[in-house]
């Protein structure tokens, strides 16, 4: 948190949004489905491609931020497993997208001291891509700041099918196939994300109302906050409202609580003698 207010300039306003940050009560762990490339690129008549390539400055900017906010871990939803049935040539350019990005990124990844993970089925995508991904999850496997997931040919029933079937190959293994007891713990120990909190806060960008199969398991009790926003206009503005949010939420997982904010009020903040008001989703 101190890292970010050094980055920022005194009265700007993600300076002023951030200072009235609590740096007790951010969110561990953040997850963000990073929508609206398409309709970015569209409307600006330009190939779709030309969209992703733009929001790879949102990636840059918010997992630089997340990290200079101190978090945990960020989980980026880069690639699904259903974004296969995209055209051609638009996969094949997300790839050599993603490759520039892995090359570019590193030396910022290992300054910020964060640790890259790409999760889903990784076995799936093309062999010079695969060999990219193992190569940075090396050189950053030594960091110990944020920790940063990829969630690449990822689906969230294939992850609960495939820690389902990692539970019954462990217990075949082992001769006890037929005690075996399929318990949270257990799949939540199989999970791609196991070791990791659940995210605290999903995201979304572009205004789309629906999780598309992101994190099912994980997010249960994760706040949920919606922006119409598109990805490739996502700034530290947005991101910094987004945590502003989600401090001025009750969070009750099944029980109760008194007194905080009700949906659809906003919330203010005095800085220098000037009210802020920033709505909540």
């Amino acid at each position: 948190m101190k890292e970010l207010l050094q980055a920022l300039t005194p009265g700007e306003r993600d300076w002023r949004i951030a200072a009235q940050l609590d740096p007790k009560r951010l969110p561990a762990h953040i997850a963000i489905i990073m929508d609206g490339n398409g309709r970015w690129a569209r409307q600006r008549n330009l190939p779709r491609i030309m969209g992703h390539k733009a929001g790879v400055t949102a990636v840059r900017t918010t997992v630089e931020t997340c990290a200079q906010l101190g978090l945990e871990a960020l989980t980026l939803y880069a690639f699904s497993v259903e974004n296969w049935k995209r055209p051609r040539h638009e996969i094949e350019g997300l790839w050599r997208l993603l490759r520039f990005y892995l090359r570019n990124e590193l030396s910022n990844l290992m300054r910020n001291d964060i640790q890259l993970v790409a999760v889903g089925r990784l076995e799936s995508l093309p062999d010079l891509v695969q060999r990219e991904l193992q190569s940075v999850m090396d050189k950053t496997a030594a960091n110990r700041g944020m920790r940063l997931n990829l969630a690449i040919n990822y689906g969230g029933r294939t992850e609960l099918i495939d820690a389902v079937n990692a539970l019954l190959e462990n217990a075949r293994l082992e001769g006890n196939l037929d005690a075996l007891e399929v318990t949270e713990e257990g799949i939540s120990n199989h999970l791609y994300t196991t070791g990791l909190k659940d995210p605290d806060l999903l995201i979304r960008t572009s205004g789309e109302m629906r999780l598309s199969n992101f994190l099912l398991w994980q997010i249960a009790y994760a706040e949920l906050y919606v922006t119409d926003t598109l990805w490739p206009d996502f700034k530290r503005t947005d991101l910094l409202e987004a945590i502003f949010d989600f401090q001025n939420r009750e969070r009750r997982f099944g029980g109760l609580t008194l007194g905080g904010i009700l949906p659809g009020e906003s919330a203010t903040c005095l800085v220098d003698e000037e009210v802020l008001e920033l709505p909540l989703a």
